[in-house]
């Protein structure tokens, strides 16, 4: 079978394409016949070695994946042989078969589409993490999205919706702007300037939540929009400018909280966890609120033209590679 795999670890071009033997379920895993597997950071950070995650090469790119069931593994219920899913891992994805566990595999919905699957599931369960569980989002607050265009912050911006809540976007430029609306955004604003943009929008009260993939020069502007009780998501740091540091003084002179988002870490060693989070996103995923903006389509061949273009920063929403 066909696997993407990182053969070197210098970035997109030590990526190859290359035959590797079949995989099967073993016990308590589901055998996924891969019909596209979504591009994400992690892939990017693995490819360059800079990753939490150090497998030893070669190994197979991959986190997010959508297909049919080939076979059950020995314990697996729930699923049937030939049923449309989606799945999850912390890399493995991008080849024909992909033997995954049970409980990282989600049904899904007829109407979403297989490149809509591959779209789904690091990118929604990561916001729905970030906003549910570390954000204690209630309905009716505002929250502000940071790299808003992205694969992640337009999963935020429609999980957001899906709770309840205003979704002002932060975008460096008015075409990725856009991007945002369509998503679902309430308001867009420009990067440069956005904390008098959001100060405006809110009558100067501030935002709830601020959920940042970027980091860098942005962030202390972004505590600086927050409300009182107010609280700032760090999921990662995009901007690539270095790891911003926090005056623990601004937090305790304005009630607000700075609250670190390590979905996989938390979620993957949690049984169940991951399958709680994908019932709650089921009814945002029936109601349309919950419909991944795909940005850009590429065989398995071009997997690397992918980590290129969003290491290049050129994507919107979620680039996806078709392997059928």
């Amino acid at each position: 079978m066909r696997a993407l795999q990182v053969v070197t670890t210098t970035g997109p071009s030590g990526v190859e394409l290359r035959e590797v033997p079949d995989a099967v379920a073993g016990p308590g895993q589901v055998l996924v016949e891969v019909h596209a597997v979504g591009v994400s950071f992690p892939d990017l950070l693995l490819s360059k070695g800079e990753y939490q995650l150090k497998p030893e090469t070669p190994f197979t790119l991959g986190v997010d994946l959508a297909g049919r069931v080939a076979a059950l593994g020995e314990g697996v219920t729930g699923l049937e042989v030939g049923q449309r899913v989606a799945g999850v891992l912390p890399h493995g994805g991008a080849a024909d078969l992909v033997a995954v566990p049970a409980d990282f595999v989600f049904p899904l919905p007829d109407a979403t589409s297989y490149d809509e699957g591959a779209a789904l599931p690091m990118n929604y369960l990561t916001a729905q993490f970030a906003l549910a569980e570390r954000g204690a989002l209630k309905p009716g607050e505002t929250v502000l999205v940071h790299g808003a265009a992205g694969g992640v912050g337009t999963a935020t911006i429609q999980v957001a919706k899906g709770m309840g809540a205003r979704v002002v976007a932060v975008t460096s430029t008015e075409e990725k702007a856009e991007v945002a609306r369509a998503a679902g955004a309430d308001d867009a604003v420009l990067l440069e300037g956005f904390r008098d943009a959001v100060g405006e929008l809110t009558g100067g009260r501030g935002v709830d939540v601020v959920l940042d993939v970027v980091g860098g020069a942005a962030f202390t502007d972004s505590l600086r929009v927050l409300a009182p009780q107010g609280r700032l998501l760090v999921v990662g740091f995009a901007a690539g400018q270095g790891i911003p540091e926090v005056k623990v003084n601004r937090l305790l002179l304005n009630n607000v909280d700075v609250r670190g988002v390590g979905w996989g870490a938390y979620a993957m060693t949690r049984p169940g966890y991951m399958q709680a989070q994908w019932k709650a996103l089921e009814p945002m995923l029936a109601s349309g609120v919950v419909k991944p903006p795909v940005g850009a389509t590429y065989p398995l061949a071009e997997f690397a033209k992918a980590l290129e273009d969003l290491d290049g920063r050129r994507a919107t929403g979620k680039l996806v590679v078709r392997l059928r």
